[in-house]
């Protein structure tokens, strides 16, 4: 509940459940639930900018959070995220290593939407998102792939638009702006982009703004018609 809440951005709602969570936490002495709380803040400081404070909340959560839980993998993959967006790029690779040391072999999920319980499924778009964030020229492969498996595999629309955002701010930093915005542009007409995550969207659409080609027109067309309404 706390995470849809943050997809609505009701923060009220989604920080009573999280501060009930840390309390019984803390009550039964349960250090993955402890370490998700971490994790989960540090998600939602990431998403705002405050990416030192991600990483510190990051590598507290790894820190207590159990050897090989769903927990540990997660919170190390925000880590990297925050590396990612501190523009550190030597630490960014040192963790994308360990996140794949960690999912390696690792079994899918009975239930793999269940958000508490790692897909390692999810690794190659992490990445793709990571890469992308730091400004790595890897990063437009790695997003073009995730896309080809995403839609092939034609159970996860929204894993698609973020792969696609991905893709965008791949290809802005690749000199590429007429390709970022139609790959923005199919994000964003999928409608599939949650109110907590548009902030991509208007990242690439930025970029592509400030390249100053014809297509920065059309796409902030769409961005304005397509923004949910509680987008801020």
């Amino acid at each position: 509940m706390r995470h849809l809440h943050i997809d609505l951005q009701q923060s009220a709602a989604a920080d009573v459940y999280l501060l009930t969570a840390e309390e019984l936490a803390g009550q039964a002495g349960h250090r993955e639930i402890a370490a998700w709380v971490l994790e989960t803040r540090a998600w939602d400081v990431l998403t705002a900018g405050d990416f030192q404070q991600a990483l510190q909340l990051s590598q507290q959560a790894q820190a207590i959070a159990p050897r090989g839980s769903s927990a540990l993998i997660q919170a190390t993959a925000q880590e990297g995220r925050a590396w990612a967006r501190l523009g550190d790029r030597t630490h960014t690779s040192e963790v994308l290593g360990r996140v794949e040391r960690l999912t390696a072999n690792r079994p899918a999920p009975e239930h793999p939407e269940h958000h508490y319980q790692y897909d390692p499924a999810k690794v190659r778009s992490y990445t793709a998102t990571t890469l992308a964030w730091s400004g790595d020229p890897a990063a437009e492969t790695v997003a073009r792939e995730v896309i080809t498996e995403l839609e092939a595999d034609g159970a996860r629309p929204r894993r698609v638009a973020s792969a696609q955002l991905d893709l965008g701010l791949a290809l802005l930093a690749a000199k590429k702006p007429d390709e970022a915005a139609a790959a923005a542009s199919q994000a964003i007409r999928s409608g599939r982009i949650v109110a907590s995550n548009w902030w991509r969207a208007r990242e690439v659409m930025a970029g592509v703004q400030r390249s100053g080609v014809h297509q920065a027109r059309s796409l902030r067309e769409e961005y304005e018609a397509f923004r949910p309404q509680l987008e801020v």
